[in-house]
């Protein structure tokens, strides 16, 4: 089995607990304002490998992967576009005893079957807004086949941990915030809650991939948003971190 990939790495703190071996593969069907990816896009700018190359470079990090209790995160782009190839990979991690996370804005959710979710310890569910209008604008895709996604997971018990970028004058109003609080914590499998503090780190990225950063004039959450987008979710009972 093969697919296309942008590149690998290693993360620490970002991708699931501990150092993780991170996958980034290539193709989304989502153009979200703030993406930090741009290069994962289109699956014609990736490389193709195989399942057994994969394996082989993780294996070269697999001792330092588990003392520092970390595993193995398929990411993207959209690592559901390629159901297959993420299938087989989280297969052989999770046969070989590492821990395994998937990285999805759960679009695609339709695509991962029971059996490929049995091999996934771990979802990284990345919900970009509660208002339908406010999704659309962020991701230029629906709201509901997410949240679909989500209550499916819920039903089989599957760990998530649902991503939250924190976009200022974007995704920061407190009914769009205090909204997706009130899903995720009906839920019942939601682990915590990632506040993640927008940047523009990729913008150097965009310039040289001749892209214009939708969001390059827009500034950083400040101290006293990122603790009442917290003090929000953490008033539904959820983890926030």
């Amino acid at each position: 089995m093969d697919g296309t990939i942008s590149s690998w790495d290693l993360s620490t703190g970002v991708d699931g607990p501990g150092t993780r071996f991170v996958v980034f593969t290539c193709g989304c069907p989502l153009r979200c304002l703030y993406c930090q990816n741009p290069e994962t896009w289109r699956m014609r700018d990736g490389r193709r490998v195989t399942a057994d190359e994969v394996m082989a470079e993780i294996a070269k990090y697999r001792r330092f992967i588990e003392v520092a209790g970390g595993g193995v995160t398929i990411s993207g782009g959209e690592p559901l576009l390629q159901p297959r190839f993420t299938g087989e990979l989280l297969a052989r991690c999770h046969e070989a005893g590492l821990h395994t996370a998937l990285d999805t804005s759960g679009l695609l959710g339709h695509r991962a079957d029971d059996a490929l979710l049995a091999d996934t310890d771990l979802v990284l569910l990345d919900i970009k807004s509660s208002l339908p209008a406010t999704y659309r604008k962020v991701t230029g895709g629906p709201l509901e086949p997410t949240l679909r996604f989500a209550r499916r997971l819920a039903d089989l018990g599957r760990p998530v941990w649902v991503r939250f970028v924190l976009v200022p004058g974007l995704t920061d109003a407190p009914e769009n915030v205090d909204g997706l609080a009130r899903f995720v914590a009906g839920l019942g499998n939601v682990e915590r809650v990632d506040v993640l503090p927008f940047h523009r780190m990729a913008t150097e990225k965009y310039q040289r991939l001749g892209l214009d950063f939708p969001l390059a004039r827009t500034p950083a959450p400040g101290p006293e948003l990122l603790d009442r987008v917290h003090g929000q979710f953490r008033e539904h009972g959820l983890v926030s971190v």
